[in-house]
């Protein structure tokens, strides 16, 4: 695959590394995609954690708010923030819902009309983003851990386990374990998917741990117990669930009081962040 076109934003010096975002054309979205990366002062090739947001966020949610450079630049470990979708698809439908369109990518290759071929964040972020991060940025993309946030979790979930080998280490905050079951998987699938609920099995993290899908190595996942989403969209226990039947290992923590803003993830994220170095870091 020839190297798609890039673009610099802008970039900014932060905790001596540097944080970017640029753009570059997706054949994937036939569209341009946006992303950020802080890249620490580091000789050689680092090691990267993808982090994928959730719906309405962008390429500059984690990186504005999570407040993970720091511990980042410590560790030696490259940030990498793709935005949730294409943007300005023109597409009827694809604005004015919060809960599905633009900046609801669900992380997925959408094969209904007239979505596919444009929401396609699937094929960008697995197949075309790796090749910018190495050649533009230094990062060694056989270390590259993932990890997200509510439907960036469900991203990183089903990602990872669709991709053995692509990422070394897992986690997620508040993820959208199962969407099948759930309001807002059941409103995003039939649209991106289409009917056949066994084509959504393979987008949905519980029911991919059931089908015999694995991941080489333990799942972080921290979930709010004041989490306004928790029982109705989230469902971690069903995820629990089906880890335990499968031996995967999985640690599972519920966060009293904590909700699901990113509040709950700044308070966390070096966890995370130090989850993911034991792995790439080595």
């Amino acid at each position: 695959m020839n190297l798609p076109a890039f673009e610099v934003l802008s970039e900014k010096r932060c905790f001596g590394g540097v944080q970017g975002f640029y753009r570059f054309e997706s054949k994937a979205c036939g569209a341009p995609i946006r992303f950020g990366v802080f890249r620490p002062d580091r000789q050689g090739h680092v090691p990267a954690l993808l982090f994928l947001a959730g719906l309405t966020c962008s390429e500059e949610t984690f990186a504005i708010k999570a407040g993970a450079q720091r511990m980042a630049a410590e560790l030696g470990l490259a940030l990498v923030t793709p935005d949730t979708s294409p943007r300005d698809t023109g597409i009827a439908g694809a604005t004015g819902d919060w809960e599905f369109g633009e900046g609801a990518g669900f992380w997925l290759d959408a094969t209904q009309e007239p979505y596919a071929g444009r929401f396609a964040m699937e094929s960008a972020v697995t197949r075309e983003l790796p090749m910018l991060l190495d050649a533009h940025f230094r990062i060694d993309v056989g270390r590259m851990g993932i990890s997200g946030h509510s439907m960036g979790g469900h991203g990183a979930l089903t990602l990872a386990l669709r991709h053995p080998g692509l990422y070394r280490s897992l986690s997620a905050f508040a993820p959208i374990v199962a969407p099948m079951q759930v309001p807002w998987g059941q409103k995003a699938f039939p649209r991106y998917l289409g009917s056949d609920q066994h084509t959504w099995r393979g987008h949905d993290a519980t029911a991919l741990m059931v089908d015999g899908r694995r991941f080489d190595g333990p799942i972080l996942i921290d979930q709010g117990t004041d989490d306004a989403f928790g029982a109705e969209q989230l469902r971690p226990e069903l995820f629990q669930a089906a880890c335990d039947a499968a031996n995967q290992p999985l640690l599972l923590r519920l966060q009293p009081g904590y909700d699901h803003s990113y509040w709950f993830i700044q308070s966390f994220v070096e966890d995370h962040l130090r989850h993911h170095a034991a792995v790439l870091c080595r």
